[in-house]
């Protein structure tokens, strides 16, 4: 029997976005009986990055009607990623678990079963703060485990941030790679004098420089020793667009943004080919949908640090974490599909 449930999860803090503050995330767990298997998925939308919680909802009951009696065809063309991309990430992880559990296989070896994969690298958010307590944090990270960090810039004068970075670089030593994310706060004229100053702190990329609809701009900016990434230019356009324009050294993919753990490692291996990194990161999802991320990027050879430690964020969750964080690295379930029973999930 198929079956969609609401959660909400309380942040522990509110957390800053480009549609404004939020406080705690809201949206639905999916069942799906598909091949004798009851695949689970998850879908949570974010404000400014995919359609409304109302949206959201009424997608997924026209999918599940559509797809009664595992006519999972039907209720996927019910669910334009374009459109409610948090519903049909949330059918089609359920979908996809169902297939890896009558599969008998883990869900990262599903999408790639070359190899086995027991943790992913992933990065600490240090975030936006006064250059003290941006060391402090750091310092925290790195005694956490962490040799990957990334400090958000962009919200105050180029100046100080390139001292927070200094101070952060300082702090932590040569070892650590440090990663700046703009959220597109930057004209051309910013980016272009920010990219010397973080060159010489090592600073491996910069996310999203500039406004996520300059693709001419962004491919300018490349080609220093500072790679350019692009997160926010993958909501409105397609990866093709990104790639046709050589717009990005790294494409920042969102699962839940992108329609579902499918179509993101899709993407992913199709940047790979065009010689373009893929880092996969959550939108501060529960665990269902940060378990799903995990697989993806256990899916990709080699893959670098990505943005999966977001557990802590949340006060509480809807499950146990099948995939926790320890000395920057994130455990890959081995267990068929997703690793978690759809039984031991609370709304």
């Amino acid at each position: 029997m198929s079956r969609v449930d609401p959660f909400a999860v309380s942040l522990r803090s509110p957390l800053s976005t480009a549609a404004g503050d939020i406080d705690r995330r809201e949206g639905f767990t999916v069942e799906y009986d598909h091949r004798g298997e009851t695949g689970l998925g998850e879908a949570t939308p974010l404000p400014g990055w995919t359609e409304s919680l109302d949206r959201c909802d009424a997608a997924l009951e026209r999918a599940l009607d559509a797809g009664a009696d595992d006519h999972h065809t039907d209720a996927l063309l019910e669910l334009d990623a374009s459109e409610v991309p948090a519903a049909r990430h949330g059918f089609a992880t359920a979908l996809v678990d169902a297939d890896a559990r009558a599969d008998g296989v883990a869900l990262y070896e599903w999408f790639d079963g070359s190899r086995s994969v027991s943790s992913v690298p992933v990065n600490a958010t240090v975030g936006d703060a006064d250059s003290g307590t941006t060391v402090e944090r750091a310092r925290a990270a790195v005694d956490r485990g962490f040799d990957c960090l990334k400090l958000k810039v962009g919200a105050r004068p180029l100046d100080a941030d390139v001292e927070r970075v200094r101070a952060v670089r300082e702090a932590v030593g040569e070892s650590v790679t440090l990663r700046a994310d703009a959220n597109g706060a930057w004209d051309r004229e910013t980016a272009e004098r920010a990219l010397e100053p973080l060159e010489s702190l090592d600073v491996a990329y910069v996310e999203q420089p500039l406004p996520a609809d300059d693709l001419t701009g962004l491919a300018e900016l490349r080609g220093t020793g500072v790679g350019i990434a692009v997160d926010e230019s993958l909501v409105d356009r397609r990866m093709a667009a990104v790639l046709d324009a050589a717009a990005a050294d790294v494409v920042v993919l969102k699962p839940m943004v992108l329609g579902g753990p499918g179509n993101a490692h899709t993407l992913a291996m199709r940047a790979r080919e065009e010689g373009v990194e893929p880092v996969v990161t959550t939108t501060v999802d529960a665990a269902v949908a940060r378990t799903a991320a995990v697989h993806v990027a256990a899916g990709i050879p080699n893959v670098s640090a990505c943005g999966l430690a977001t557990a802590e964020l949340l006060d509480g969750d809807i499950a146990s974490d099948p995939a926790p964080v320890d000395d920057g690295r994130a455990a890959v379930p081995q267990d068929p599909g997703l690793g978690i029973d759809p039984a031991e999930v609370s709304q």
